[in-house]
């Protein structure tokens, strides 16, 4: 399968078809990028979760870059923003250590208060609506108000926030890919502008003291922040209207989660398994050859490992293709596994467990407002989201 595969409207749409192939036909197989370049796909659950936490797999972009441009001149990887998901150690010790204070699960469990606020706003502001977008008008302001409190930002600019992450994250021309980073480069150094000037409680300002104290450059603080607001929303986003989705299809689940309001927890785990909002791990590429199942990776290859495709491996999960919301089973690699494992995977689980108890609580007549067939898709090989989902509150 090559990557303009991937991107047709059918895979984008349902990619567990053709990933359930893959998964059957081979431990491994070799997709080509759009420049030609192959790239090493591991899909089952076993060899992902061990390739997670293998340090033969490299991720340093700076360095994939270099493998890139020996093969083919113009495969962009991005190495404008390194940040702790694709840089390796001692880098991403470093810049892990900075932050991993904020985002422990105590800290991110005394968030709930603010978690309700804003979800109790959002749900009142909709209350008198007859039919919303349940992604635009529910699952987007919530993530995005959570982290524009975390990072100190004026939440009337999320949106400007959310153009520039669709610019970077899905497949669509190289100017906007362009334009959107130098815009949001130049808008977070504005903002450490302003916190050099006056000072907050937040985030910002904190990683703004770790370079004053020579421990962050100004560059790494403005692709951490790059890093936080981007992948601080799009993930929880793709979450709760995914799980929207997955209950509006499974009348009985949602009957079952109403009647059993306290497992939500555990009904998160299994939305997280479902529909994983991040579908593919960050790149990797081989420091020096790996067997995976008696399949040999060369050194110096370039290595996608598909999360969504090891959530939905039967090897792993008994019939992995139907939501069970009271399967019990958290072994799911939606977060990734190891060092590089979501920092925010406890606030994430958080926000969809209010978001989705609220939706339930207030709405009891939810209802499909669109055809299955009219649903769209983000066009991105790493994430898996929804760009609209129109629902009828009152039924």
């Amino acid at each position: 399968m090559s990557s303009t595969e991937q991107a047709t409207p059918s895979f984008v749409t349902d990619p567990y078809p053709t990933l359930a192939r893959l998964r059957a036909a081979s431990p491994v197989s070799i997709l080509n990028s759009e420049g030609g370049v192959p790239l090493w796909l591991i899909p089952r659950y076993r060899d992902v979760r061990a390739a997670l936490v293998d340090r033969r797999f490299g991720q340093d972009v700076r360095r994939a870059q270099r493998l890139a441009d020996s093969r083919v001149a113009g495969l962009e990887l991005g190495t404008d923003v390194v940040h702790m998901l694709n840089s390796d150690p001692p880098d991403h010790t470093r810049l892990r250590g900075l932050i991993q204070g904020a985002f422990t699960p105590r800290r991110q469990a005394a968030m709930r208060p603010t978690v309700e606020r804003i979800a109790t706003g959002i749900l009142d502001d909709l209350a008198d609506r007859d039919t919303v977008d349940l992604v635009h008008d529910f699952a987007f302001p919530l993530p995005i108000g959570i982290i524009c409190e975390l990072l100190g930002f004026p939440t009337e600019d999320r949106y400007v926030y959310r153009e520039w992450s669709t610019a970077i994250l899905t497949h669509g021309s190289d100017g906007d890919f362009a334009r959107a980073m130098a815009e949001m480069t130049a808008y977070l150094t504005e903002q450490l502008d302003r916190r050099r000037v006056e000072p907050g409680e937040d985030m910002l300002t904190d990683l703004l003291h770790a370079s004053e104290a020579d421990r962050l450059t100004v560059t790494e603080v403005v692709s951490m922040v790059f890093l936080l607001l981007i992948g601080g929303h799009e993930t929880t986003v793709n979450l709760i209207s995914t799980a929207a989705l997955a209950l509006l299809r499974n009348p009985d689940q949602a009957a079952w989660l109403r009647a059993n309001p306290a497992e939500m927890p555990t009904a998160v785990e299994e939305f997280l398994r479902f529909d994983s909002p991040v579908r593919m791990a960050t790149l990797r590429f081989t420091t020096e050859e790996v067997d995976v199942d008696g399949v040999r990776i060369p050194p110096d290859e370039l290595v996608l490992l598909s999360l969504g495709s090891a959530n939905r491996d039967p090897e792993r999960f008994p019939e992995p293709d139907r939501l069970i919301l009271n399967r019990g089973d958290a072994g799911h690699l939606a977060f990734g596994h190891g060092i590089h494992r979501c920092l925010g995977s406890f606030l994430g689980k958080l926000e969809a467990e209010v978001a989705m108890t609220g939706l339930l609580t207030r709405f009891p007549k939810l209802a499909l407002a669109a055809d299955e067939r009219e649903l769209t898709w983000r066009n991105t090989i790493m994430l898996r989201g929804l760009e609209t989902l129109r629902a009828a509150l009152h039924g």
